[in-house]
């Protein structure tokens, strides 16, 4: 294979998944029990890929921690973006340490190997520039793609409703002369984006895109985070031995006897679930998450050290890392009306998102659609219907 390096852009923030990205970079969201990034790196080392070069930037030390510096045996090397001003600059960073050709992908998007396999098959055998293009997401939240007998003639961002079929799937493969070229693109906004440095080359005729079926998941708001769990849980891609079918349990989980575990689903490392509890459908727990007797849980991930109370009721809920929930905590499940920064938007399949170190004492219930910021606290007894700013204090 002539592509031995991959440069992964792992520096962007994700500001429409806050507020679970108050405080670690969208590669660090959790796709069922794992964050974003371990998935693209394994489609990587799966691949062949023996170098992996990390482009950080926001809160780039959880991602440097969690990583290290090797990744199941491949050295890893990090550079850091220090303003976030375009994918063309992110990749720009890598330039020192890339010899050869590359593998260049995006670090908060889920894949799988098939995609990166037809992206480098493409490229050998055309010996241009390669994009993968997919058959299936609306082109009107990506940037679409038009084919001509595997020639990209065409790369447009979001387009109007209809017009295109296949979107850009962001895993690209490139001669090392690519960087000079995104040298030469002009800055649009005092942004240099690597779209624009590919239609310089679509113009030229000099871009290959190979359509590929592999798995593709994007997580742009929060409930999507939701669809990402269903889609690993579906495939099978995860990280503790199958127990029984589509139920996945860490040999250092500790499920009571009366505890009953429907699949799909996953409970991770040191988790603890009690007796009485319902698991699942479309579970994921994280590292060290606990349970309490008689609790409920329905298409819901929690985060690594979450705890929740006995008794409570989880359903469509996103609950992020060190969160504690107590006794009889009720979040009743979507649809609801969810605020994205300055946009509403009606009906998503959103229970509520409560994002790092929330503490909800007993008693506490969420209305579909909240969204809960980093820090805050929730006493006894309160009704949440509206979203909750980072480190407030909401009482009766």
């Amino acid at each position: 294979m002539s592509c031995h390096t991959a440069v992964v852009l792992a520096a962007g923030e994700g500001t429409r998944l806050r507020p679970l990205t108050h405080n670690r970079p969208k590669p660090m969201l959790p796709a069922a029990n794992r964050p974003i990034l371990e998935y693209v790196l394994d489609a990587l080392v799966e691949t062949g890929i023996e170098e992996l070069v990390l482009v950080v930037g926001y809160e780039r030390d959880r991602v440097q921690n969690h990583v290290g510096p090797t990744y199941r045996g491949r050295p890893v090397t990090y550079v850091h973006q220090e303003k976030q001003l375009g994918t063309g600059h992110a990749l720009l960073q890598a330039r020192d340490l890339v010899e050869g050709p590359l593998v260049v992908v995006n670090g908060d998007t889920l894949i799988d190997p098939t995609i990166v396999e037809d992206v480098l098959d493409r490229f050998e055998a055309s010996e241009r520039a390669t994009l993968a293009v997919l058959d299936g997401p609306d082109p009107t939240d990506y940037g679409a793609v038009l084919l001509e007998d595997g020639t990209v003639t065409d790369l447009v961002e979001k387009p109007d409703a209809g017009e295109y079929r296949y979107i850009n799937a962001g895993v690209y493969a490139f001669e090392p002369s690519i960087f000079e070229v995104i040298e030469g693109t002009p800055r649009e906004d005092g942004e240099l984006a690597l779209t624009d440095t590919l239609a310089r080359l679509i113009d030229d005729r000099s871009v290959s895109g190979v359509e590929t079926d592999g798995t593709w998941v994007d997580a742009t708001y929060p409930w999507d985070l939701l669809e990402l769990a269903r889609e690993v849980l579906a495939n099978g891609r995860i990280e503790p031995p199958e127990s029984r079918e589509q139920v996945w349990i860490d040999a250092s989980a500790s499920v009571h006897d009366a505890a009953t575990i429907q699949p799909p689903s996953v409970v991770g490392p040191d988790c603890e679930i009690g007796a009485g509890a319902v698991v699942g459908p479309n579970v994921a727990l994280g590292r060290n998450v606990t349970v309490g007797a008689n609790a409920t849980l329905a298409t819901t991930v929690l985060d690594n050290d979450a705890r929740v109370g006995p008794g409570s009721t989880l359903i469509d809920a996103v609950v992020g890392q060190a969160v504690s929930l107590g006794p009889n905590t009720v979040v009743t499940g979507g649809p609801g009306d969810v605020r994205v920064g300055t946009e509403i938007f009606e009906d998503e399949p959103l229970g509520a998102l409560l994002a790092d170190r929330v503490e909800a004492e007993g008693n506490v219930s969420f209305a579909p659609g909240t969204l809960v910021g980093p820090n805050a606290h929730l006493a006894t007894g309160v009704s949440v219907d509206s979203s909750v700013t980072e480190g407030a204090e909401v009482r009766r």
